[in-house]
């Protein structure tokens, strides 16, 4: 796989991503979740089920998780910030889809967005669209980047 790397974080830095994805940004779908956490966070979501990703948290403390629907995914967000950055769903292997707002080019990912609804899905067809469509990724506690990357804030 040749590999394109992107980088984001939540607004203070606890939480960042490191992605590589199969293609570049310009190629990975856009999508809009039409459920009401998703739209009131203004979320946009990108994912390459052939890539792969890590999230790094500086402080367990100050990992937010959040479950609703049928509980399958972490919607995780910085405590210290509010950021939301995504959902992560637990496995072997864990699998997400990132918030393209958190990512350090978010201006890269051009395709015209495709709202979603996953409201009729049971857990086995949620959990199997995951597996076709969701980044292989994995958290790591006690980990960022190196200081001085982009996305401080102002």
């Amino acid at each position: 796989m040749s590999g394109h790397d992107l980088h984001g974080q939540c607004h203070c830095g606890a939480l960042q991503l490191t992605l590589t994805m199969s293609r570049p940004p310009a190629e990975l779908p856009v999508r809009i979740c039409a459920c009401t956490f998703c739209t009131r966070h203004g979320g946009r979501y990108t994912s390459d089920a052939a890539g792969t990703a890590e999230i790094a948290i500086a402080d367990e403390a100050l990992l937010g998780r959040y479950r609703f629907g049928l509980g399958l995914a972490d919607f995780l967000f910085c405590r210290r910030c509010g950021v939301y950055v995504g959902a992560y769903e637990p496995g072997e292997p864990g699998r997400a889809v990132f918030n393209i707002n958190v990512l350090d080019e978010p201006g890269a990912f051009v395709a015209a967005p495709t709202t979603m609804d996953y409201d009729a899905e049971d857990t086995a067809a949620r959990t199997a669209r995951r597996a076709r469509a969701w980044t292989p990724a994995r958290l790591v506690v006690g980990a960022t980047r190196a200081a001085g990357d982009p996305g401080a804030g102002a």
